[in-house]
């Protein structure tokens, strides 16, 4: 059937779909530009810049193998001086804590219930007084307190405990240095050496004979460090060991990737550990390793001085 103005109702339509049509081809081709152009510029674009970190080159160094013993001062040889009687009265105290004597000296007078005579109490040895009575008056015993102590000749020792597996590198002789806090550093040398080990703490105790020093005082704590010796090898700064579930680790860089490497160490001095297998000298190290770092990532070495 024919429309008033002799068109056919279906040319409308057609039109409608060959418009359709080609603005479906427009917006593909236009899609298609878009995507070649956005792999042209991802082509294009620089890859990602390689993490900044921190290296430093293994070197070789020497350790000193230490030992550090804590401990108290104690007096050497230890005299006690007490009355040959019972209900012994103080009648003069003549020497205090602190004071230094000769042996025979007179330390105090005492006197008997009843009795006028005096009895002298003298120093059996000469050395540094450590205790001493302090009220005149007051009744003493022979089987009491001792009235005096006396470290014979003055001589302190630092008593101290070492590890077991530690017991048997210390020798009679070997020389030390001490620290007690508020006293300048002194020496000493080893006295004695562990013999008998604990069999509850594994510790052993050893003394060291320290120097003459008037500002030493017994009961004081004590630290002595001994030089047992001298290892030699490769070192790198602390910061630079990892423990992992395997033992202790180093992250490398070699050809600008993270390479980890297990390591065995030694010694440790001040801000450096000894590596005896696992390193060379000459490689380098991340002197701050974490976990954000992975075998194979790509970084950018950055040496330092450390």
């Amino acid at each position: 059937m024919s429309q008033p103005n002799g068109k056919s109702p279906a040319q409308p339509t057609q039109r409608h779909h060959r418009a359709s049509h080609a603005a479906w081809i427009r917006r593909g081709t236009t899609a298609v530009l878009l995507s070649a152009t956005l792999v042209t510029l991802a082509a294009q674009a620089p890859p990602p810049a390689a993490m900044a970190v921190s290296v430093a080159k293994v070197k070789k160094a020497c350790f000193a193998d230490t030992l550090v013993v804590m401990g108290n001062i104690v007096p050497r040889t230890e005299v006690l001086v007490r009355p040959d009687r019972d209900g012994m009265e103080i009648k003069k105290i003549l020497v205090e804590a602190g004071t230094s004597v000769a042996a025979s000296a007179v330390l105090a007078r005492l006197s008997a219930p009843n009795d006028p005579t005096i009895v002298p109490i003298t120093a059996p040895v000469g050395g540094l007084v450590l205790a001493a009575p302090t009220v005149e008056g007051t009744i003493v015993s022979a089987r009491g307190d001792p009235l005096f102590r006396i470290a014979a000749g003055g001589n302190l020792d630092l008593a101290g405990d070492v590890p077991a597996k530690e017991a048997a590198l210390i020798a009679v002789g070997k020389k030390a240095t001490i620290k007690v806090a508020g006293v300048d550093d002194s020496s000493g040398v080893v006295e004695t050496v562990p013999t008998v080990i604990d069999s509850t703490t594994q510790m052993a105790q050893m003394r060291i004979a320290l120097a003459d020093n008037p500002l030493l005082r017994v009961g004081a704590f004590g630290r002595a460090t001994l030089n047992l010796g001298q290892s030699c090898g490769i070192s790198i700064p602390l910061s630079a060991l990892l423990f992992g579930p395997d033992g202790p680790v180093v992250q490398t860089v070699r050809s600008d990737r993270i390479e980890t490497r297990r390591v065995t160490e030694g010694l440790i001095s001040d801000n450096n550990v000894e590596i005896r297998e696992g390193l060379t000298e000459g490689d380098i190290v991340v002197l701050r390793a974490g976990a954000f770092l992975r075998d194979g990532y790509r970084v950018r070495p950055v040496a330092t001085a450390e």
